[in-house]
């Protein structure tokens, strides 16, 4: 009896030594880990800084001026008066006319002709070339002209900037360039966004224009457009934007000039960080490495756009386009030039050129300068780091009140900056990082105050079989390091939302909820063969076919699993009604299982003073994985194909899909536990067949087929989360296939 408790003293006595050492190395740690992620800006970090920029813009958007850049739009009424799109260049050409009658300075359009009008003269004869009077009619219409020609004539009497759209393919065509570029500095080729090909203008179009420009817009992965190039290349070839040579034309300007790292006055300390302006005439517009201006977007602003049938009006007033850039373009619904920006999901892409001239024009630049993101690292590092250092001493409330000081100095700061520089600094991260640390830091100095409750649940993970004991009674030799192999059936489960449910319970409740909710589950295991590996928490590990041997470990497996998951909802009713009594709110226990059948060391496991008979392999944490897979599935019970097929026809189970887990190369076939042999309820007798087909129809692709089947099982199953993952995926597919190599495996990116 001395000897154990001597033992058990020693325990506890290296737990503190541990935790206090842990009040400082986990905080580190995790200090340290975050600086690293920051620094190396995964694509979660970008999106949410510019989910943060995004709000900016919604909260305070720039307030519209009237600068001198309008919208001719084709909208919807303009088509109803004067015809349906595409209209003849004659139309066209009388458009730019009146543009250029009424003062228009320039004229951008977001249009290409890449090929000739169908309705010319010309174009329309091979049509008729079988009627009788042929010769007659060809005779006549040879003396009109064409209209190609006539739009050509009409942009070389104005300051017209065609429109091009790069190609990401190779075509061996190239946009006609205009402008001159001059370089100061490093090359800016491998910054802009590099293009192998182009749709163009007619050559006679294009060489009647006094500029050429690409209206190519660059949306973020998330597809939303917050910063637009002013360069584009295409090889070795340099292409402005539209609104770049609309900027160019109207100032009568011959060339831009791009200044990038190594020029005068840029401090890149040898490094080649790419471009930091451009100057486009007298206008110095500053950008990031590849050429990109952040957009600071206004609300729609009606001054602004003009639908196009107006202009031909009587009433119109022609001072409404002096003297302005015009971009013709379209905002019809029909005609699909649409944009998602943070202001609105459907804007016009015309109005994203107008957005960038105006902006340039009246020198309203948002900025993301180079200093930001080593800004945003110092702060967290000095917050985190005081933050480690006086928690102790601070306490839990004092350090709640750094914590939130920090966070609301970052917040504060970068609204600050936005609203008055007009610069982005992203609160977001480096605030998240100082709370995280608070709260790790508190954890610890929770478990430092509360050892008494870590001493009880470091008992239930000491938990062994009674099997297991028995076996070591008669077989004492047991008691000695090593293990062998075996096939056995794994088992991991725990409950679902635990860590926001110990947030509101009081820790003596809690570990009374937990007994209450570990005994029945772990009966129920004992009674079907199981062994008790250890208990996380709240997550029970339990294994079958060892310590003795079960020739049907899967088949005990599963209907112990089933057996618990029904005892679950007789324990839920009688908590909720003595949660009634006691005038509280109850919310329902649901548990989440993984089941796997596979090979594995067993055996007694650690070191010469101590050890515990557990189990270890790959197979193992397969169970583990497909435990936390129940998330993505919207399921309760997945058990892995190799279980499925030893239960036999015990149990009724469904197919998922293919899967492949965190730390497993290979895809494995997961399944669904729905009930035991003759137990499964009407609804999903009906609904299991339609399930079966839409899952296979999926996975030959016939999406369609296996929508309609999906949506038919969630009638069914109103709640059933496979179908509804399914049918979420399928419809995705449905607009935008998957590639000729998907095999239809879904990869999961968290345990």
């Amino acid at each position: 009896m001395l000897k154990r408790l001597t033992s058990l003293l020693s325990i506890v006595g290296g737990l503190r030594k541990f935790q206090e050492r842990l009040h400082i190395a986990l905080p580190a740690v995790l200090l340290l880990t975050a600086a690293g992620v920051r620094v190396a800006d995964p694509e979660a970090v970008s999106q949410a800084r510019s989910w943060v920029f995004d709000s900016y813009n919604r909260l305070k958007p720039r307030v519209y001026e009237n600068a001198p850049v309008r919208i001719l739009d084709i909208d919807d009424e303009s088509l109803a008066k004067l015809g349906q799109w595409p209209w003849p260049r004659t139309m066209v050409a009388q458009v730019i006319r009146q543009l250029t009658k009424q003062g228009a300075a320039t004229v951008g359009l977001d249009i290409v002709f890449a090929e000739p009008d169908r309705t010319s003269p010309k174009q329309m004869l091979p049509l008729w070339s079988a009627a009788p009077d042929s010769a007659l009619l060809n005779r006549i219409l040879v003396k009109f002209p064409d209209h190609d020609d006539v739009l050509a004539k009409a942009i070389s009497g104005s300051n017209v900037v065609v429109g091009s759209a790069l190609l990401g393919t190779a075509n061996g065509i190239l946009p006609t360039i205009k402008a001159s570029f001059a370089v100061a500095g490093d090359s800016p080729l491998p910054f802009l966004y590099s293009f192998k090909g182009a749709v163009v203008n007619l050559p006679i179009l294009e060489k009647s224009a006094k500029g050429s420009g690409s209206f190519n817009t660059i949306p973020e992965r998330d597809g939303i457009i917050r910063r637009v190039p002013l360069l584009f290349r295409v090889g070795d070839a340099i292409i402005p934007s539209l609104a770049a040579e609309a900027l160019r034309v109207v100032q009568g300007a011959s060339s831009i000039s791009i200044k990038s790292s190594g020029a005068s006055g840029e401090r890149s300390f040898g490094a080649k960080t790419g471009i930091s302006k451009i100057k486009i005439g007298g206008l110095v517009v500053p950008t990031d490495a590849h050429g990109r201006v952040w957009l600071y977007f206004t609300k729609t602003a009606p001054q602004r756009t003009i639908p196009i049938w107006k202009i031909f009006e009587r009433d119109f007033n022609p001072a409404t386009l002096s003297g302005c850039i015009v971009f013709l373009g379209t905002s019809a619904a029909g005609l699909m030039d649409q944009r998602h920006t943070p202001l609105n999901p459907l804007a016009p892409g015309v109005e994203i050129h107008a957005q960038v001239a105006e902006q340039i024009l009246l020198k309203k630049f948002l900025l993301r300068p180079d200093w930001a993101d080593g800004a945003e690292l110092a702060f967290l590092l000095l917050f985190g780091t005081l933050l480690i250092l006086l928690m102790s001493r601070l306490g839990a409330a004092g350090g709640a009140a750094l914590a939130l000081l920090a966070a609301g100095s970052a917040c504060g700061f970068s609204w600050f900056a936005f609203t008055r520089e007009s610069i982005l600094v992203d609160p977001l991260y480096p605030a998240a990082v100082v709370l995280l640390i608070y709260f790790a830091s508190s954890l610890i100095g929770f478990l430092r105050t509360e050892r008494e409750k870590a001493e009880v649940r470091g008992a239930f993970g000491r938990y062994m079989s009674p099997l297991l004991v028995e076996k070591l009674a008669e077989h004492p030799e047991m008691l000695k390091l090593g293990g062998e192999q075996k096939r056995m059936t794994f088992h991991f489960c725990d409950i679902a939302g635990f860590t926001a449910m110990s947030q509101w319970r009081e820790p003596r409740e809690l570990t009374l909820l937990l007994n209450r909710f570990l005994t029945p589950m772990t009966d129920i295991i004992l009674s079907r063969n199981g062994s008790i590996d250890k208990y996380v928490g709240d997550c029970i590990v339990a294994y079958w076919n060892a310590p003795l041997d079960d020739p049907n470990h899967a088949q005990n497996a599963c209907l112990a699993v089933l057996e618990m998951h029904s005892k679950l909802k007789g324990l839920n009713e009688q908590w909720s009604a003595e949660t009634q009594q006691s005038g509280k709110e109850f919310i329902p226990i649901r548990i989440r299982t993984g089941l796997n059948t596979g090979s594995c060391i067993v055996g007694n496991m650690g070191s010469n003073q101590r050890f515990d008979y557990s189990v270890l392999g790959d197979d193992v944490n397969l169970a583990s994985r497909l435990e936390g897979a129940n998330k993505f599935f919207g399921t309760y019970i997945m058990v892995s194909e190799s279980t499925v097929k030893e239960a036999g026809e015990a149990v009724v189970a469904r197919e998922l899909g293919r899967v492949k887990v965190v730390g497993k190369e290979d895809p494995v076939r997961v399944y669904e536990l729905l009930a035991k042999k003759g137990e499964l309820s009407p609804a999903w007798r009906e609904a299991l067949p339609i399930y079966e087909k839409a899952l296979a129809d999926f996975s030959k692709r016939d999406f369609s087929a296996a929508l309609e089947g999906f949506e038919k099982v969630l009638t069914l199953i109103p709640k059933d989360g496979p179908s509804a993952l399914y049918k979420q995926v399928g419809s995705d597919y449905a607009v935008l296939p998957p590639p000729d190599d998907w095999t239809g495996v879904f990869e999961l990116t968290s345990k």
